[in-house]
C-alpha cells in the first residue's frame, strides 16, 4: 500500500493537435510538498487546472485518498484548494470581506467562518490588515491573502500555480515560510514553478514535465542517481584540505577534485564498495577524516540532465 493522498493516472489533454499532457502519471505523498517543474508550456498549468476541476481531461483519472473523483465535483471541491497563476482579487473589499465572501460561497456557517477567517489572517500574517482594502495591499500580501482564500474550506490538498511569480526576494522568502508552516499543519501541497531555486528549498519530491510528457518523478537525489553514473563525494579532513585533495586526485575512479570551504569535493565514477576502498586508502595514508559521504543531488543539475529545454 502506498501513502499517496493524490494520484494522477495516465492524464491526457489535447488542444487540437497539440498534446498539452500525454499519459502523465505520478503520486503525491500525504503531507508532502511536491514540486511540478518544467519550462513554460510544459503542461504544468493544464495539469493543475485539471486537478482543480477547472478543466476536463481527455483521458486518465484522478484519485484522492484512494477514491476516484471523476465527476464527483462536491467531493473534489471539498478536498482541494486552488491558487491559480493569475489570482483574482476584489479591490473594493477589505481582506476580511474578501475571505468572508468565499466562506459564504462554500456554505460555511457564520461562527465557523469568522473563526476560520481570523485564523487564516493570522497564519498569513495579515491580522493587522483585517480592515484594509485589498487594493492597498502589496503584491506579496495579496498573494498570501489568495492563499488564505484557497484554505477557507480547510482542504486536504493545496494546488499552487507559480505562486512566487512577480514577488520580490523578501516576499518569496515569506511565501516559502508560509508553505512550510502549512506542511507542518498537515497539508499536502502540489506547487508548480519554472524557478528551480524556489522548489529545491521546500520540496520533498518533484515531477518534471517537458512538452506534456513526464520526464521523471520522485525525490531529487534518487532521480539524480538514475540519470548519472557519476557520484559526488564530500570529504572533510582534519587539517589542510589541499593535501588531501592532492592525494585523492591520484586514486582510481576519481574524475575531478576541488576544495570549497575546507571540504574536498570529488566527482567519483566508482561503486559504493569502491568509495569505501577510497576511504580506507586515505586513512592508510595517514589522513584524519572527519566526514566522508555522498553529496545530495542538485535540482538544477538533475533538471538540465533530463530536459532539452523544449516547449509546445
Amino acid at each position: 500500500m502506498n501513502d499517496y493522498l493524490l494520484e494522477v493516472r495516465h492524464l491526457t489533454k489535447h488542444y487540437g493537435k497539440v498534446a498539452a499532457l500525454e499519459d502523465v502519471s505520478f503520486g503525491v505523498p500525504r503531507g508532502s510538498v511536491y514540486g511540478l517543474i518544467g519550462p513554460n508550456g510544459a503542461g504544468k498549468t493544464t495539469a493543475l487546472r485539471i486537478l482543480a476541476g477547472v478543466l476536463e481531461p481527455d483521458g486518465g483519472e484522478i484519485v484522492i485518498g484512494g477514491r476516484t473523483v471523476d465527476g464527483d465535483k462536491r467531493y473534489w471541491a471539498g478536498k482541494i484548494g486552488f491558487m491559480p497563476d493569475f489570482f483574482g482579487v476584489y479591490p473594493d473589499l477589505t481582506t476580511y470581506e474578501y475571505l468572508d465572501f468565499f466562506g459564504r460561497a462554500y456554505g460555511i456557517p457564520y461562527e465557523e467562518r469568522t473563526k476560520a477567517i481570523d485564523d487564516l489572517l493570522e497564519l498569513a500574517e495579515l491580522g493587522h490588515k483585517k480592515h484594509e482594502f485589498v487594493q492597498h495591499l502589496s503584491r506579496g500580501m495579496q498573494q498570501r491573502l489568495c492563499l488564505a482564500r484557497a484554505l477557507i474550506h480547510d482542504p486536504d490538498i493545496l494546488l499552487l500555480d507559480e505562486p512566487a511569480s512577480g514577488l520580490d526576494p523578501r516576499a518569496r522568502v515569506e511565501f516559502r515560510q508560509l508553505v512550510k508552516r502549512l506542511q507542518v499543519r498537515g497539508k499536502t501541497i502540489l506547487i508548480s514553478s519554472h524557478i528551480l531555486m524556489e522548489l529545491s528549498e521546500i520540496c520533498d519530491q518533484v515531477a518534471i514535465l517537458e512538452k506534456g510528457h513526464l520526464v521523471a518523478a520522485g525525490d531529487i537525489d534518487s532521480i539524480g542517481k538514475r540519470v548519472t553514473q557519476v557520484r559526488r563525494l564530500e570529504i572533510k579532513p582534519l587539517g589542510d584540505p589541499s593535501k588531501l585533495a592532492d592525494a585523492v586526485s591520484g586514486e582510481p575512479k576519481v574524475l575531478d577534485v576541488k576544495v570549497s570551504d575546507g571540504v574536498v569535493q570529488v566527482e567519483f565514477s566508482g561503486s559504493e564498495k569502491e568509495a569505501a576502498a577510497l576511504l580506507r586508502s586515505l586513512v592508510r595514508q595517514g589522513f584524519d577524516i572527519i566526514s566522508f559521504g555522498g553529496a545530495e543531488s542538485d535540482l538544477e543539475e538533475v533538471y538540465l540532465s533530463l530536459t532539452k529545454g523544449e516547449t509546445q
